[in-house]
């Protein structure tokens, strides 16, 4: 403690169950700003999880369809997640069978950039279902 003193620095113990305790002799205001510095550091070169999502109906024509797909491969391979979603306005929700058919024919026709996380989920009037891309091989 008389070195730390000297020194005008803090005395922190690194080990207390050692016999004797092992302390180390640091500057303990700036030991922590460094701790805050690498974490926050760490926190930024995390990777950010976007969701895109996609809608369209139980009833979608086929150039539709296929204009959305072309933009779910494009989300897809920049890394986003998508999610796909039906909404059915009105008695439209007599169709959920056809919209959940389209959700699936939406994840076989992106299987080559992504897979489905879940299943076509129906909550309400909007039936939706995830999907995460493929891990990008190096």
């Amino acid at each position: 403690m008389a070195m730390a003193d000297e020194l005008g620095l803090d005395l922190v113990e690194i080990t207390a169950k050692s016999d004797p305790p092992v302390c180390k002799i640091l500057d303990y205001s700036k030991y922590l700003y460094q701790q805050r510095k690498k974490a926050k550091e760490m926190k930024s070169n995390s990777a950010k999880i976007v969701i895109k999502e996609i809608r369209f109906g139980p009833n979608t024509d086929e150039h539709d369809f296929q204009f959305k797909l072309k933009h779910a491969q494009e989300f897809l391979q920049e890394g986003s997640k998508v999610k796909a979603s039906i909404f059915f306005r009105g008695r439209s929700i007599q169709f959920a069978d056809q919209g959940e058919k389209q959700l699936l024919r939406f994840a076989v026709e992106l299987e080559d950039y992504g897979r489905a996380e879940n299943m076509p989920v129906l909550e309400g009037k909007r039936m939706t279902m995830m999907l995460a891309p493929l891990k990008k091989k190096q």
